[in-house]
């Protein structure tokens, strides 16, 4: 019996050695689950970069060595040019193929330490840890040549450059606020052309919040009867008689008091509040027109009304709605409203544009060119466009009287103006010497401080009923 029990021994520790083999093994094999789990919590599964996750990580990691006394990080943000485009017309496959080679080419231009991540789609963002401003901006810049070529899709190749924003962290900041700045100097690159590296201007974040501001308050403004209209005559320089009045916005702020449009316009316009401004001043100038009309002490003077167009209008599809519901809701004709429409929101002539003109002018609403001659001053366009008149810019006015020739000059635009079948408006009209060398040449119709300034309803209103013919 002896004799068996050094074999039992060893059967024994054999199994135990075993078992603890096999312990191992799943320990192993669960330290790699679990190192596979926290990596691919880390990677954006498409192009094998880093995540947002990975991205946080590696910038508080920063943040605490730059608090011991390191270089503080630097975040390069970018966003493909044109990535949108490049997708509807390649397809989803051939997107994501650019996706990853732009991820392969970022990585291929950035230092051993630097974390390179996808946000999403097709923004990327770069962290350098503990680098100086001009490095960062090398790094920047060499991540904008190594995109410079183009990229094979096989049947054809694409080049697909990126705008890029830097910011360096500061120690307050958190990843929300470098990401927004980042984001913010992207944004300025894309503005400049696109393809290019901008760093951060603090000033463009105080422009970002005092415009945030602004829209919140003229958006309230809108709604609380802060804003009122301003009318200025429209006169037939022949006889004086007032053809129209033009409706100018104005904004009473309870702070600041009487602010002029190209403050707050501008704003509207970069904000998408521009379309419920122009109802609010639509409604207000056909409500305004009514109610003289209506009126026995002004109903003598039958103009029209002039309100200007943006061309957010133009490419709104309920613009021609309501404009004929402002019409029809204050039973007021079709052809006692003018819209002016300035050369820029009409010389990309697009399908749409196309559409509302042509709406339009089926509904019977005067069109007007404002400010011709200001921009593109092409006159080819002015046969091919639904319009009735021409409101020829200030600039050419200002110089009669003091350049002998401008008086023939203004001759050849006005006969320009009735050969393609317009009336011509002439604004900028300042004294009665240029009222009367203008009508000296056959133009009809003038605006301008000599026949009076932009006034506000009630003033306007005493005007009208006053006279029956405009000073001048």
């Amino acid at each position: 019996m002896s004799a068996t029990k050094p074999h039992k021994l060893l059967s024994v520790d054999s199994r135990i050695q075993k078992l603890e083999l096999h312990v191992q093994a799943l320990m192993t094999e669960l330290h790699l689950a679990r190192y596979e789990q926290r990596r691919d919590a880390l990677t954006d599964p498409l192009t094998g970069l880093g995540n947002r996750q990975a991205l946080e990580n590696a910038f508080s990691e920063a943040q605490a060595a730059a608090a011991k006394g390191a270089v503080p990080p630097a975040l390069l943000l970018m966003n493909l040019d044109g990535f949108r485009a490049l997708k509807n017309s390649a397809g989803h496959a051939a997107a994501d193929q650019i996706l990853i080679t732009v991820a392969m080419r970022i990585r291929s231009a950035v230092r051993e330490d630097d974390v390179v991540t996808r946000l999403g789609g097709d923004e990327f963002a770069v962290l350098l840890p503990a680098t100086a401003h001009s490095r960062a901006t090398a790094v920047g810049n060499r991540i904008l040549a190594a995109l410079e070529p183009n990229i094979d899709l096989g049947n054809n190749s694409i080049r697909c450059g990126a705008s890029v924003g830097l910011r360096t962290a500061e120690p307050h900041h958190s990843i929300e606020d470098l990401l927004q700045e980042a984001d913010l100097a992207m944004e300025e690159s894309k503005n400049e052309g696109r393809n290019k590296l901008k760093v951060f201007d603090p000033a463009t974040l105080h422009a970002r919040l005092l415009q945030r501001q602004i829209v919140g308050e003229l958006r309230e403004a809108i709604r609380s009867d802060q804003l009122v209209l301003y009318y200025q005559p429209i006169v037939e320089l022949a006889t004086g008689r007032i053809e129209g009045c033009e409706a100018l916005v104005r904004w009473k702020h309870p702070v600041h008091g009487l602010i002029m449009p190209d403050q707050f316009i501008p704003v509207a316009e970069a904000t998408g509040l521009i379309a419920e401004l122009g109802r609010w001043v639509l409604r207000t100038a056909v409500g305004q027109l009514r109610r003289w009309r209506d009126a026995p002490a002004t109903a003598h003077q039958d103009f029209s009304m002039r309100i200007n167009v943006s061309a957010a209008d133009l490419q709104s599809l309920e613009f021609v709605d309501d404009v004929s519901q402002a019409l029809a809701g204050q039973g007021v004709a079709p052809e006692s409203l003018v819209l002016e429409l300035t050369e820029s929101a009409i010389i990309h002539n697009n399908e749409l544009d196309r559409y509302t003109l042509a709406s339009l002018h089926r509904l019977g609403v005067g069109l007007e060119i404002d400010d011709f001659g200001a921009g593109y001053s092409s006159m080819g366009y002015l046969r091919k466009l639904p319009v009735d008149r021409v409101k020829v810019d200030r600039q050419f006015v200002k110089d009669l009287g003091k350049d002998p020739s401008q008086l023939d000059f203004l001759a050849a635009i006005q006969q320009v103006i009735r050969s393609c079948g317009l009336e011509g408006v002439w604004e900028g009209i300042e004294t009665s010497e240029q009222a009367e060398a203008l009508r000296s040449i056959g133009c009809a119709s003038g605006q301008g401080y000599y026949f009076g300034r932009p006034l506000p309803e009630a003033e306007f209103t005493e005007q009208l009923m006053l006279l029956r013919t405009w000073p001048g």
